[in-house]
Formats: structure tokens, sequence, C-alpha cells
């Protein structure tokens, strides 16, 4: 990552309560890849190797069809669901603004989840809110 990595994980919810030897544990396996605005970063349907996202700078909307599930910005995720069930992404992600984010393949995701259950943790709380989110914008 370019700057200050460590400072800048410590602010994702997602790694709450890590240390900074856990974080360099995050970093040290994440690659970094910029978007440009209206990429596609994830389509529905698909299976791929990358299968987390962190969004370090701009933003995304998570699509389905023409309807918006939701919007994500810096320090939010996305593609947990698909490493998690190991099965075809759930939605569309295209970028609103040019976007940097930190990928995670599936093994490196969940190796870390295992290594740190506290992650676990965090993204079940994730899933929980999307999970509510998402069904009251499927019913609007």
């Amino acid at each position: 990552m370019s700057t200050k990595p460590i400072e800048y994980l410590k602010e994702v919810p997602l790694f709450a309560g890590f240390s900074n030897k856990q974080l360099k544990s995050v970093i040290k396996t994440a690659k970094e890849k910029e978007f440009k605005k209206g990429d596609a970063i994830v389509r529905e349907g698909e299976s791929t190797k990358v299968g987390f996202y962190l969004i370090l700078d701009g933003q995304v909307e998570v699509k389905r069809g023409d309807k918006v599930l939701t919007k994500l910005g810096s320090g939010q995720f996305f593609g947990e669901m698909a490493v998690l069930d190991e099965k075809p992404r759930s939605a569309d992600v295209i970028t609103t603004t040019d976007t940097k984010c930190l990928l995670l393949t599936n093994w490196d995701f969940k190796a870390l989840i295992k290594t740190y259950p506290e992650m676990a943790m965090n993204v079940i709380s994730e899933l929980a809110t999307r999970l509510r989110q998402t069904s009251q914008a499927l019913t609007k």
C-alpha cells in the first residue's frame, strides 16, 4: 500500500482491535489496484480468485440489474460473500468515481479469518447489516 497503510487500516471497522503485527500480515498478503470511474470491478454471476475488496479511496455502487442496492466508499468492503460461500457473485459492483482498492485472494482472506477470529465477527456483523439494507432496498 502506498501511504501509511497501518494507520489507514486501523480506521477500518473490519480490522478494529488488530495489532500492528496483525495489520502488517494483512498488508503483506494484499494487493492494491486502481479502477476508473464506470469500471465494473465484479459482475453478477462471475467467479474469481480475487474475492475480497476493501475500498481505500473512491466510491462504488452495488447493483442488481438497474437497481442500486447500496453505495460503498472508503473503508468499506465487498466480496466477502463470494469468498465465504464459494458461490458466484450476487451483484455487480460499479465504480462511480476513480477508485483504489485493496484486494485479497479467496485463500488469503480465509486464512486471515481463521487466524484472527475477531475479523470473522466483524464480517458477520457487516453481513447482517447488509442483509437488512438489501431487504429494505428490494422492498421499496
